[in-house]
C-alpha cells in the first residue's frame, strides 16, 4: 500500500528508529510517544485492521505478541511492568490502518486507559 505510512516506514522510504527487526514484523519508537517508552510492532505485510486478519495470519499475529514482549525487555521496561495495546477501528482508537501493537512502559499505567 504506496498511501500507509507503516508499509513506507518497512520499505524505508521513511525513516524510523527501529527497535526490532525480524522477517515478519517490524518495531520501532512512536513519534508521539504516550509514555516515556513507547514502541509500536507491526507486520512488514500489510493488514490494515484485527478484523481483516484471517485464520491464516493466526502465527503472524502470536509472532507479533511475542515480539511486544522481546520489545519491552529491550526497552528496559519489562521487569517493571508494561502495557500492549492493539487498537481497532475509529472508536477503538485506531488512527493508522495497518495493524500495530503498542508497547508501553517506563511509568505506572492507569486502569482504564481511555
Amino acid at each position: 500500500m504506496t498511501d500507509c505510512i507503516f508499509c513506507r516506514i518497512v520499505s524505508g522510504e521513511i525513516p524510523a528508529k527501529f527497535v526490532l527487526e525480524t522477517e515478519k514484523l517490524v518495531a520501532f519508537h512512536d513519534l508521539n510517544p504516550a509514555a516515556p517508552q513507547h514502541a509500536l510492532v507491526i507486520p512488514r505485510r500489510h493488514i490494515a485492521t484485527l478484523d481483516d486478519a484471517t485464520d491464516e495470519d493466526r502465527d503472524l499475529l502470536g509472532e507479533l505478541m511475542l515480539a511486544g514482549a522481546e520489545v519491552a525487555r529491550l526497552l528496559g521496561c519489562a521487569e517493571k511492568g508494561y502495557r500492549t495495546v492493539l487498537n481497532c477501528n475509529q472508536d477503538g482508537g485506531q488512527s493508522v490502518y495497518h495493524i500495530h501493537l503498542h508497547v508501553l512502559g517506563g511509568r505506572s499505567l492507569s486502569w482504564p486507559p481511555g
